[in-house]
């Protein structure tokens, strides 16, 4: 490998490389068929993804986006509600609860995990909301909406705190749709439960994305739900197809959001690879945290709590001089990326909600201070050797100061 090398981001090419052939039968299999949409081919992927996550049913759909939307809708969010989330996701997250006709809120995040703080979740609910004694619900004091739902996400891959986040929805009555869409495969340690849990299988429903640069991605748009409720699967299924009870029967009026046969069967190939990939991906993100701390730049890294196994789909650095920092590495020929750089309470299409700047100090100084380093399951130690030492020379020139920071808490209810 050439010093000089372009380091991408994210490399697909080099991954599918691998397995073109596969791939392409794919295809060629669908041209032979005529078996384009539905079919067996996306019930055998929906069934292994559902075992993959340790739950009962699977639907596929065309995007994340629909996943998250269909989830809100078939768990019974709609008109006038507020859904909980936070401010520091894709606009994907929030698009979900606006076109489901509910109203996204949003907590603040922690700082070394970058997720949901359970204790903002809590105080929001406990300061800002009343139980309504008629209805049995709790709403907002000043909106006066029902407070119905909370979406943690599963950030760069790494759980949100789920035992507490859930402790708090039952005490408050709300849903929790996971939003898992940067998750595929990663687990959290419950203390309630004793046990590992996939994302995926812990709330009322889950969200994934398969966009192309997932840990999971087809080669296209695509997206599935999760849940352990028959009766959410069931609404899913019409929802995706037009509202559609059987051909030409539309129970409800729904949506174009099927999963279609050629991404299903691409998803299935490469849902066989996923752990050995999420392997990889955990197994250079320990690379980097050892480089970075062997370079006195461990303060840079992020946090995975004992009870968080992360499948970096992200790896991010937290620095406050980031655009020199970014142009310093793409002058060595390395790729870098910000997710994200406006938090969502601070976009254009969201200033009706009435949020400012200062609203949410976390979430606002991670889209000002996060950078994202390469990271595919195709990294080489090497690769990251030079990403760190482009790193340090800058440290060395530049002054690199240590980002103020909350104390994390550490473990589960803490």
């Amino acid at each position: 490998m050439n010093k000089t090398d372009k380091i991408p981001f994210l490399d697909l090419s080099t991954l599918h490389a691998e397995f073109e052939e596969e791939l392409v039968s794919v295809f060629t299999d669908a041209l032979r068929t005529g078996g384009f949409v539905g079919g067996p081919a996306v019930e055998k992927f929906e069934q292994d993804f559902a075992a993959f996550c340790d739950a009962r049913h699977c639907v596929g759909v065309a995007s994340g986006t629909d996943a998250l939307r269909f989830a809100l809708m078939a768990a019974g969010i709609g008109d006038g509600d507020i859904v909980i989330t936070v401010p520091n996701s894709f606009i994907a997250t929030t698009e979900a609860i606006s076109q489901a006709g509910a109203r996204p809120v949003f907590v603040d995040i922690d700082d070394g995990t970058y997720n949901m703080h359970p204790r903002e979740l809590e105080a929001y609910l406990e300061g800002n909301c009343y139980r309504d004694e008629k209805s049995g619900y709790w709403r907002d004091r000043k909106l006066g909406r029902r407070v119905a739902a909370v979406i943690p996400v599963h950030l760069y891959g790494q759980p949100a705190d789920m035992d507490v986040i859930q402790e708090i929805a039952d005490r408050f009555h709300l849903t929790v749709i996971e939003d898992a869409c940067q998750a595929h495969g990663a687990e959290y340690f419950s203390s309630t439960d004793d046990r590992w849990k996939k994302a995926g299988s812990m709330g009322k429903a889950a969200a994934f994305s398969f966009y192309p640069g997932k840990n999971l991605g087809a080669c296209g748009e695509a997206g599935a739900v999760t849940t352990n409720d028959a009766l959410v699967a069931q609404k899913i299924r019409m929802l995706r197809d037009h509202g559609q009870a059987k051909k030409y029967f539309h129970d409800v009026e729904g949506y174009n959001g099927r999963l279609d046969a050629i991404q299903a069967g691409i998803l299935e190939i490469k849902l066989k690879r996923l752990p050995s990939w999420n392997q990889a991906r955990r197994a250079a993100a320990q690379r980097y945290a050892e480089l970075l701390d062997n370079a006195n730049l461990g303060w840079l890294a992020g946090y995975e709590p004992e009870w968080s196994r992360s499948v970096y789909h992200l790896y991010v650095i937290r620095v406050q001089n980031r655009e020199r920092l970014m142009k310093q590495l793409a002058d060595a020929n390395i790729g870098t990326g910000i997710h994200y750089p406006v938090p969502l309470h601070l976009q254009k299409a969201y200033k009706y909600l009435g949020y400012k700047a200062g609203d949410f100090p976390i979430a606002e100084a991670m889209a000002s201070e996060l950078v994202s380093l390469p990271m595919y399951p195709q990294l080489v130690a090497e690769q990251q050797e030079r990403v760190v030492n482009a790193i340090q020379r800058f440290a060395l020139e530049s002054v690199m100061t240590t980002p103020a920071r909350k104390t994390r808490y550490a473990a589960a209810g803490d």
